[in-house]
């Protein structure tokens, strides 16, 4: 079963709430709210628990944490031919691929 711990998580305050809210990536729309940032992150790890122990009883897919998925270095971006030649000759004046 996947660890809790693995998961990407993100804390920060909340004006409107006047709390601190913990979120993690690979769930969008979990999130815990507590007065201060480690009751926040205690609060969501054991909810990210409750869901993956959820999630396997019922046969459900458990997404993968970001940090245990593979990657392969490139990154594909379409953007104008105009854009790609001042890249491209950008590139070429620091003497560098633009690959790099």
């Amino acid at each position: 079963m996947m660890s809790a711990e693995h998961y990407t998580y993100r804390i920060r305050f909340s004006a409107e709430d006047n709390e601190h809210v913990a979120t993690v990536v690979e769930f969008p729309s979990l999130s815990w709210l507590a007065e201060n940032p480690a009751d926040a992150f205690s609060g969501i790890l054991n909810l990210v628990s409750e869901v993956i122990r959820d999630l396997s009883a019922h046969g459900e897919p458990v997404p993968v944490p970001i940090g245990e998925r593979e990657y392969s270095g490139r990154f594909n971006v379409r953007i104008p031919p105009e854009a790609h030649r001042e890249l491209v000759t950008e590139a070429a004046e620091q003497g560098i691929s633009l690959n790099r």
